[in-house]
């Protein structure tokens, strides 16, 4: 059993590459601090993209949405003077529908999302963090931003100056989180490249979710979301910036050093090993940059083979 824990594209892209290596034996812990409404619908942004890319149907060019889409109800949405800011393609809406029915019927998350990855023939399990509501808010200044106003809306122009994961404190991980981070029989935890602030911290924020992590007796390996001092996708390194934090890999394994046990780095930023090494953590260098399904599943063997040698106790 391999547990990933994902959201964004980078996320979801290393996801499909472990997918590719163990099929229904992995796990993917999805942050949903992203969640909204919108038009009177539920929406899962992170949940979304990772479905969608491990079921084959992703758009390859954006990594979210779906390959193919088109945008007539979105369209007729704004002639009639609706917000038109969120894009919400035909096909995607026919998620968001379902889903926004289940949850009224008092169905939890989970469970919605477990039978639309079956309905897309998606075999490994695909978890939401949480079944609580947690909304990532972006502070800046006086100002605050529920999340997807600061990402998509204002396109991350604000400053960030602090980050709040609202209703983390009172909620919980769910049973099949919990369940999956003490089965038995896991190998290897890998937080994927995905940004640290906006989608790993809130499922580290949590109650109990960093203790699961700590006592699994699995390797807990990091891929790093930067490259050289800038992000491979996404607004990562612009936020560590405005946090007062150098953008780096360096800076990711400061971030995470009480969480893991290897780091992952791109093979420009190798002469940073050493002193990364020097936090107490094992490192290795390799092309991290997925451009393409190749790429992932290439990325997916060596983590996964990096995880078995500090299983090991190799080096």
């Amino acid at each position: 059993m391999i547990v990933a824990l994902a959201g964004g594209v980078g996320g979801a892209r290393l996801a499909d590459g472990l997918a590719r290596c163990v099929g229904g034996a992995l796990t993917v812990i999805v942050n949903t601090g992203d969640d909204f409404e919108h038009l009177g619908l539920h929406i899962s942004p992170d949940l979304d993209t990772v479905m969608y890319t491990l079921a084959g149907i992703a758009n390859p060019a954006t990594g979210w949405g779906i390959a193919g889409e088109t945008w007539a109800t979105l369209e007729q949405v704004a002639r009639l003077g609706g917000p038109d800011w969120f894009r919400l393609g035909d096909k995607d809406l026919a998620t968001h529908i379902l889903r926004s029915e289940r949850l009224r019927r008092g169905d939890r998350l989970t469970e919605v999302t477990a039978d639309l990855c079956a309905a897309l023939g998606v075999a490994p399990r695909v978890l939401p963090m949480s079944d609580a509501s947690v909304r990532t808010v972006v502070h800046s200044g006086a100002e605050r931003y529920p999340f997807q106003d600061y990402f998509v809306r204002l396109k991350c122009a604000p400053p960030v100056t602090t980050l709040h994961f609202e209703g983390a404190a009172g909620a919980r991980p769910s049973p099949e989180v919990e369940a999956a981070l003490r089965d038995p029989s896991l190998a290897a935890i890998v937080l994927c490249p995905s940004n640290p602030y906006l989608s790993i911290d809130p499922i580290l924020a949590l109650p109990g979710i960093r203790e699961l992590i700590g006592h699994a007796g699995a390797p807990v390996v990091a891929v790093s979301p930067i490259i050289g001092s800038a992000a491979v996708k996404g607004p990562a390194a612009k936020i560590m910036a405005e946090l007062g934090v150098r953008p780096s890999a360096t800076a990711i394994a400061e971030h995470y050093r009480d969480l893991i046990d290897g780091l992952m780095i791109d093979t420009v930023d190798g002469e940073l090993a050493h002193g990364i090494e020097a936090m107490g953590m094992r490192v290795q260098a390799t092309p991290i940059l997925m451009r393409d399904v190749d790429d992932r599943q290439r990325l997916a063997e060596e983590c996964l083979a990096f995880a078995g040698e500090l299983r090991r106790g190799v080096g």
